[in-house]
């Protein structure tokens, strides 16, 4: 059974950092594309970013450039979302996601708020 457990959430004040981490099982996890997503209320769900399963390639949505790093390792079948300068536009559930077409998994999701 595949299962993929964010955490690492909570709240920050604007300006802070958080590191989000995304533990999986019952995959082999270094033959899959990770991405972190993110929804906020009354918001579509949107790609924050991605990192590929042999070269560690990365992208990002253009709002997270520069603040956000995606990392993986897997050893640990591991993949993080290290988040800086937060913004209170940043506060949303964020979810992990495991792709190697066809299969497709996501964690459950994590809050991330971000206020003063």
């Amino acid at each position: 059974q595949v299962q993929l457990v964010e955490s690492g959430g909570g709240l920050v004040q604007p300006g802070g950092s958080l590191r989000l981490s995304c533990a999986a099982s019952g995959l082999t996890f270094s033959t899959y594309l990770m991405s972190w997503y993110r929804q906020a209320p009354g918001k579509e769900r949107e790609l924050v970013g991605t990192i590929t399963s042999a070269s560690g390639r990365t992208r990002y949505a253009d709002s997270v450039k520069g603040r956000f790093t995606i990392s993986r390792d897997n050893a640990k079948s591991t993949v993080y979302l290290q988040m800086n300068s937060l913004k209170p536009e940043d506060s949303a559930v964020y979810y992990c996601n495991a792709r190697n077409t066809p299969v497709n998994y996501w964690g459950k999701g994590i809050l991330v708020t971000v206020s003063s």
